[in-house]
């Protein structure tokens, strides 16, 4: 990430009004490996990034050298259901990813920034 402040360069995708607020890179695909459905599978990098997200992406080499790369909105997150279980119907996903995991602080910003549930996303791969 760079160090310049979203709320106040016009460059950066989270100043201005009506695009996705983006966050790149993460480990959302941990879901699939706790043996939960995931939620937002195989998506891509979405069409509509910002410029410097696309630059970031491509630092990692882009699709050649990174792997699972999807997005989720907050829309999506608010309406999980967080007491599904996994495939061996023990363990809950919020366990694995819920308010209380490290994940509980990418979801907590998520909310915050919502000024409407689609206008957050959070873009996520692997390297």
């Amino acid at each position: 990430m760079t160090s310049t402040d979203p709320a106040t360069d016009p460059a950066e995708p989270e100043s201005r009004p009506g695009r996705a607020r983006e966050r790149g890179k993460g480990d959302a695909g941990s879901w699939p490996a706790f043996g939960f459905r995931p939620l937002a599978e195989g998506r891509g990098f979405p069409e509509d990034a910002s410029d410097g997200l696309r630059g970031e992406f491509a630092g990692y080499g882009g699709p050649r050298d990174v792997h699972g790369t999807t997005w989720l909105t907050w829309a999506e997150l608010d309406t999980t259901d967080w007491q599904a279980t996994d495939a061996s119907g023990i363990r809950i996903r919020a366990s694995a990813a819920g308010i209380d995991t490290d994940w509980g602080r990418v979801w907590s910003v998520m909310r915050i920034l919502s000024d409407g549930a689609e206008n957050v996303r959070i873009v996520v791969w692997f390297h």
